[in-house]
Protein backbone atom coordinates (compact mmCIF):
# COMPACT_ATOMS: atom_id res chain seq x y z
CA UNK A 1 0.00 0.00 0.00
CA UNK A 2 3.15 2.28 0.40
CA UNK A 3 3.50 2.28 -3.43
CA UNK A 4 0.39 2.94 -4.04
CA UNK A 5 0.34 5.94 -1.53
CA UNK A 6 3.52 7.35 -2.87
CA UNK A 7 1.99 7.30 -6.23
CA UNK A 8 -1.22 8.86 -5.64
CA UNK A 9 0.90 11.74 -3.73
CA UNK A 10 2.84 12.38 -6.47
CA UNK A 11 0.00 12.53 -9.00
CA UNK A 12 -1.84 14.79 -6.78
CA UNK A 13 0.76 17.05 -6.99
CA UNK A 14 1.18 16.95 -10.81
CA UNK A 15 -2.71 17.51 -10.95
CA UNK A 16 -2.67 20.43 -8.59
CA UNK A 17 0.35 21.80 -10.18
CA UNK A 18 -2.43 22.33 -13.49
CA UNK A 19 -5.33 23.12 -11.18
CA UNK A 20 -3.03 26.22 -10.03
CA UNK A 21 -1.72 26.96 -13.32
CA UNK A 22 -5.13 27.13 -15.90
CA UNK A 23 -7.11 29.90 -13.82
CA UNK A 24 -3.87 31.59 -14.27
CA UNK A 25 -3.96 31.42 -18.08
CA UNK A 26 -7.47 32.60 -17.44
CA UNK A 27 -6.45 35.63 -16.16
CA UNK A 28 -4.57 36.26 -19.03
CA UNK A 29 -6.68 35.60 -21.40
CA UNK A 30 -9.29 37.96 -19.81
CA UNK A 31 -6.79 40.06 -20.02
CA UNK A 32 -6.41 40.25 -23.77
CA UNK A 33 -7.55 42.61 -26.20
CA UNK A 34 -10.11 41.84 -28.70
CA UNK A 35 -7.45 43.07 -31.32
CA UNK A 36 -5.17 40.39 -29.74
CA UNK A 37 -6.03 37.06 -31.85
CA UNK A 38 -2.28 35.94 -32.11
CA UNK A 39 -2.00 36.27 -28.26
CA UNK A 40 -5.73 34.65 -27.58
CA UNK A 41 -4.81 31.73 -29.86
CA UNK A 42 -1.44 31.01 -28.03
CA UNK A 43 -3.03 31.54 -24.28
CA UNK A 44 -5.86 29.14 -25.90
CA UNK A 45 -3.44 26.65 -27.07
CA UNK A 46 -1.72 26.41 -24.01
CA UNK A 47 -5.01 25.57 -21.70
CA UNK A 48 -6.18 23.29 -23.94
CA UNK A 49 -3.00 21.37 -23.37
CA UNK A 50 -2.70 21.84 -19.97
CA UNK A 51 -6.54 20.82 -19.51
CA UNK A 52 -5.95 17.82 -21.32
CA UNK A 53 -2.46 17.04 -18.88
CA UNK A 54 -4.19 17.72 -16.02
CA UNK A 55 -6.88 15.64 -17.02
CA UNK A 56 -4.56 12.76 -17.33
CA UNK A 57 -3.06 13.20 -14.15
CA UNK A 58 -6.06 13.40 -12.30
CA UNK A 59 -7.40 9.98 -13.97
CA UNK A 60 -4.59 7.89 -11.59
CA UNK A 61 -4.81 10.40 -9.02
CA UNK A 62 -8.48 9.47 -8.56
CA UNK A 63 -7.81 5.56 -9.28
CA UNK A 64 -5.05 5.11 -7.00
CA UNK A 65 -7.18 7.39 -4.15
CA UNK A 66 -9.86 4.99 -4.84
CA UNK A 67 -7.70 1.91 -4.08
CA UNK A 68 -6.28 3.80 -0.75
CA UNK A 69 -10.17 4.14 0.49
CA UNK A 70 -10.83 1.18 -0.91
CA UNK A 71 -8.22 -0.69 1.28
CA UNK A 72 -8.89 1.14 4.76
CA UNK A 73 -11.56 -1.61 5.38
CA UNK A 74 -14.22 -0.16 8.41
CA UNK A 75 -14.11 3.84 7.18
CA UNK A 76 -16.84 4.02 10.76
CA UNK A 77 -13.91 3.38 12.44
CA UNK A 78 -11.62 5.65 10.70
CA UNK A 79 -13.60 8.80 11.93
CA UNK A 80 -14.80 11.39 10.10
CA UNK A 81 -11.80 12.83 8.81
CA UNK A 82 -11.44 10.33 5.68
CA UNK A 83 -15.27 11.15 4.73
CA UNK A 84 -14.61 15.33 4.71
CA UNK A 85 -11.35 14.80 3.09
CA UNK A 86 -13.41 13.04 0.45
CA UNK A 87 -16.16 15.81 0.21
CA UNK A 88 -12.54 17.59 -0.70
CA UNK A 89 -11.75 15.37 -3.24
CA UNK A 90 -15.24 15.54 -4.97
CA UNK A 91 -15.17 19.53 -4.84
CA UNK A 92 -11.66 19.17 -6.44
CA UNK A 93 -14.15 17.24 -9.10
CA UNK A 94 -16.08 20.18 -9.36
CA UNK A 95 -13.65 22.92 -9.47
CA UNK A 96 -11.87 20.48 -12.63
CA UNK A 97 -15.38 20.14 -14.23
CA UNK A 98 -15.87 24.47 -13.56
CA UNK A 99 -12.18 24.63 -15.14
CA UNK A 100 -12.95 22.78 -18.57
CA UNK A 101 -17.14 25.04 -18.62
CA UNK A 102 -14.65 28.24 -18.58
CA UNK A 103 -11.98 26.91 -21.20
CA UNK A 104 -15.09 26.36 -23.77
CA UNK A 105 -16.26 29.45 -23.09
CA UNK A 106 -13.13 31.03 -24.11
CA UNK A 107 -12.68 28.78 -26.84
CA UNK A 108 -16.13 30.24 -28.01
CA UNK A 109 -15.35 34.26 -27.17
CA UNK A 110 -18.40 34.11 -24.34
CA UNK A 111 -16.14 34.95 -21.49
CA UNK A 112 -18.34 37.78 -19.55
CA UNK A 113 -15.81 37.71 -16.49
CA UNK A 114 -13.26 40.18 -15.29
CA UNK A 115 -9.38 38.71 -15.17
CA UNK A 116 -9.90 39.70 -11.23
CA UNK A 117 -12.67 37.46 -11.30
CA UNK A 118 -10.45 34.81 -12.11
CA UNK A 119 -7.03 35.49 -9.85
CA UNK A 120 -9.71 35.08 -6.93
CA UNK A 121 -11.29 31.60 -8.56
CA UNK A 122 -7.46 30.58 -8.73
CA UNK A 123 -7.39 30.77 -5.08
CA UNK A 124 -9.92 27.85 -4.20
CA UNK A 125 -7.60 25.18 -4.90
CA UNK A 126 -4.75 26.21 -2.48
CA UNK A 127 -7.42 26.57 0.32
CA UNK A 128 -8.87 22.72 -0.75
CA UNK A 129 -5.14 21.73 -0.80
CA UNK A 130 -4.54 22.96 2.44
CA UNK A 131 -8.02 21.29 4.16
CA UNK A 132 -6.72 18.06 2.83
CA UNK A 133 -3.65 17.98 4.13
CA UNK A 134 -4.59 19.38 7.32
CA UNK A 135 -7.00 16.77 7.41
CA UNK A 136 -5.18 13.48 6.74
CA UNK A 137 -1.43 14.56 8.48
CA UNK A 138 -3.76 15.43 11.79
CA UNK A 139 -6.69 13.47 11.43
CA UNK A 140 -8.81 16.10 13.74
CA UNK A 141 -11.75 13.96 14.14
Amino acid sequence: MLWVKSFHIVFVASWFAGLFYLPRIFVNLAMVPPESVAERERLLLMANKLFRFMTLLALPALGLGLWLWLGYGDMIALGGWLHAKLVVVLLLIGYHHACWVMLRRFRAGLNRRHHVWYRWFNEAPVVMLVVAVILVVLKPF
